[in-house]
């Protein structure tokens, strides 16, 4: 997969897809989320992020809100004004939307 063509939402379809479908990879992904991406995108994740998988259970889910020092001004406009899913998944540090190739 070429991980540089795609947007953050592409990428993460496609890693919720796989962990769907392969539940060999759907295990790596909860146990050891950096190497799994790694594994799957190709991509370097630099030492010291951490990435967090959680997964959703019949009742509960996971709302994840960037750092408020990170989210833009325009980010917070876009966000008030669409109600389309990808408008709740914003991403800290990003000043891309999450449609736009990041």
């Amino acid at each position: 997969m070429d991980s540089e063509t795609r947007s953050v939402t592409e990428l993460r379809e496609h890693l919720i897809e796989k962990a769907t479908t392969d539940e060999a990879f759907r295990a790596r992904l909860l146990a050891d989320p950096n190497a799994a991406i790694q594994e799957e995108l190709g991509v370097t994740v630099p030492p010291g992020f951490t990435i967090k998988v959680h997964e959703d259970v019949e009742d509960a889910s996971h709302l994840v809100l960037p750092p408020a020092a990170r989210l833009a001004e325009a980010e917070k406009e876009r966000a008030a004004g669409d109600t389309s899913r990808d408008a709740w998944v914003l991403h800290a540090g990003s000043k891309v939307s999450p449609d736009q190739p990041g």
